[in-house]
């Protein structure tokens, strides 16, 4: 067999079966693979870097509790909320300010779980209202009536089966609101 191979170092092609081969690579000699290894010294420390920052992000996801990660599904979930009512007023003041906003929840996580992720149970809304005025929500309910209708409003404040999302639903919805947000973005 007559193949070539280009010596990684020095780039002469040299018959493959007399080459030192490692990994992917081939060399013409082990004093090209030790030249070629101290000259990138920096790009394979660089690399190696990298490498273990990503081992060590997979080993924080390992341990992550589930509280852990429902927040990161609020966090996705809320900024999508924000990104998709971006150009609307506030819900409860219908105010256009340059203030903060929030993901504003109708009925609050706490007391309805269930709902937490429910689109319809969360609108934007100014950091005064949901902050200060405990959501607002004398005014949240008839401006959500316009927006959503009665009959959705009705069934947001009907009894809902209880949730308690597992580790991969939470996942599932963290993939489901970043592609929403990237959609939008």
């Amino acid at each position: 067999m007559n193949s070539k191979r280009k010596c990684s170092h020095c780039k002469e092609r040299q018959p493959a079966e007399i080459m030192f081969i490692r990994g992917t690579q081939a060399f013409c000699n082990k004093d090209h693979y030790i030249e070629y290894q101290v000259s990138n010294k920096d790009k394979l420390v660089k690399k190696g870097r990298q490498i273990k920052r990503k081992e060590h992000a997979k080993a924080k996801e390992r341990v992550k509790t589930r509280a852990e990660w429902l927040r990161d599904a609020q966090t996705w979930f809320n900024r999508y909320i924000r990104l998709r009512d971006k150009d609307e007023p506030c819900i409860s003041c219908k105010r256009h300010h340059s203030g903060q906003y929030h993901a504003g929840h109708y009925l609050s996580v706490g007391a309805n779980p269930e709902l937490r992720f429910n689109e319809l149970n969360n609108h934007k809304q100014c950091a005064p209202c949901n902050n200060h005025l405990s959501g607002n929500i004398a005014k949240y309910r008839p401006n959500l009536i316009d927006k959503i209708g009665i009959d959705s409003v009705e069934w947001l404040e009907g009894p809902h089966k209880a949730a308690k999302y597992t580790v991969d639903e939470i996942k599932e919805i963290i993939a489901k609101y970043k592609a929403k947000c990237k959609e939008i973005e």
